[in-house]
């Protein structure tokens, strides 16, 4: 199934004309690769949907679950993995979770614009969001894309929603 067909019906023809297919939706951890990948495995039953513990996963295009983290992140606790009878959503702990990663918007971002906020390092377990004392001045976010895990924690508790999450051009088939 052709992404840019349904970008198209949904009025979307700037994406649907664009030489390269927008980027595939965030999938549940351990989601097969490429998406066309997942989406030829997937039968969209909703068995990963109902046994994440969380509610992170919901039906997105076309029925094919998607995460949605303006409401929060993904603890990586494997439910939906175990719960997948098709194995589009690989064993849980076989491949990293996540191919996508955390993107910063400095045009949003508060720290950015001389405002004290650290509510996205707070919400990152693995270190990769950190907030630098500045000499005279207020913390500076900084970004460490090899320790982000892609769960998506620090993007709900965003005050501006200057984060978001974002597939590498190239993602690793798995």
């Amino acid at each position: 199934m052709d992404p840019r067909r349904r970008s198209f019906l949904r009025g979307a023809l700037r994406e649907a004309t664009a030489a390269a297919p927008p980027p595939a939706p965030p999938r549940p951890p351990w989601a097969l690769t490429p998406d066309a990948r997942f989406t030829e495995r997937c039968t969209r039953c909703g068995d990963c949907s109902r046994a994440c513990p969380v509610q992170l996963i919901h039906p997105g295009d076309g029925g094919f679950p998607r995460i949605d983290f303006q409401a929060r992140g993904c603890d990586e606790c494997g439910a939906c993995s175990r719960a997948c009878p098709t194995g589009a959503i690989a064993p849980a702990g076989s491949v990293p979770a996540f191919v996508w990663r955390v993107e910063v918007d400095r045009q949003r971002c508060l720290g950015e614009r001389q405002v004290e906020c650290r509510i996205c390092a707070e919400a990152c377990d693995t270190g990769a969001l950190r907030c630098v004392p500045a000499l005279g001045g207020i913390s500076r976010l900084r970004l460490d894309t090899e320790a982000c895990t892609g769960c998506g924690a620090c993007v709900a508790p965003c005050p501006v929603q200057a984060l978001s999450m974002v597939a590498p051009a190239a993602a690793p088939d798995r």
